[in-house]
């Protein structure tokens, strides 16, 4: 099938040979590009393979083919395709930030074992590296719960109760706050630093409850720059 030329953002797995815009990272590469487009002056290529995942497509066999189609201005090119699933609709013109967000979501929600429990749910952060940082806090709840059950639990049931008893009641308390957590933060992100910040105080007030660390003042970032300056001094 025709696809959209414009719409090929990537490669599937040789990012270190060829840019987002095709253009080859290395002479041999460059010279094989001469040689297909000679061999193909009017672009009667055999179909190239790709992923799509929304309206982008990813390319895991024809980069050269897409590489001439892009410098004669062609629009578009013949197409095997693969669909995959993503969480959220990508277009074609995503950048690379938009698909690290979009398949941190995605591990995220397969690891933590919420994609089988609530796979209606939307988690949006404005780093990509709050995805690992969430799966994190599931984790270390499942292991409180194991410790109190005594036994193995299937992450499906550590996610459920994660869901209802711990993020829900958290991002609920912070939307009735009369304060801004942080200005420009997701629900995520403000679930992430309440959580962390709950967690830092626990170490002076022990059994602190999350009405409580969410009346403390929240210095977001003073941990960290006082672990860098304390790295520096060493």
């Amino acid at each position: 099938m025709p696809i959209d030329v414009a719409n090929i953002i990537g490669t599937a797995d040789r990012e270190r040979d060829f840019n987002r815009e095709f253009t080859a990272l290395q002479p041999r590469l460059r010279e094989r590009q001469r040689r297909l487009a000679r061999a193909f002056p009017d672009g009667a290529f055999a179909p190239i393979v790709v992923e799509r995942l929304g309206d982008a497509y990813f390319v895991v066999d024809g980069h050269h083919r897409v590489a001439v189609a892009r410098l004669r201005g062609m629009a578009t090119i013949d197409a095997e395709v693969t669909e995959l699933t993503a969480r959220w609709h990508l277009s074609g013109s995503a950048d690379a930030g938009e698909l690290l967000h979009a398949e941190q979501e995605r591990l995220f929600m397969s690891e933590s074992g919420l994609a089988d429990v609530r796979p209606d749910a939307r988690l949006r952060f404005t780093r990509a590296v709050g995805y690992r940082q969430l799966l994190e806090a599931v984790q270390i709840h499942g292991y409180t719960m194991m410790l109190g059950a005594r036994r193995p639990l299937d992450p499906v049931e550590v996610a459920r109760d994660w869901y209802a008893n711990v993020y829900r009641p958290t991002v609920d308390l912070i939307a009735a706050a009369p304060m801004e957590l942080c200005a420009g933060a997701t629900e995520a992100d403000a679930f992430l630093t309440l959580w962390d910040h709950r967690r830092e105080l626990s170490v002076e007030h022990a059994g602190l409850q999350l009405p409580d660390a969410l009346r403390m003042p929240i210095e977001i970032g003073k941990g960290r720059r006082r672990r860098r300056r304390l790295q520096r001094r060493r």
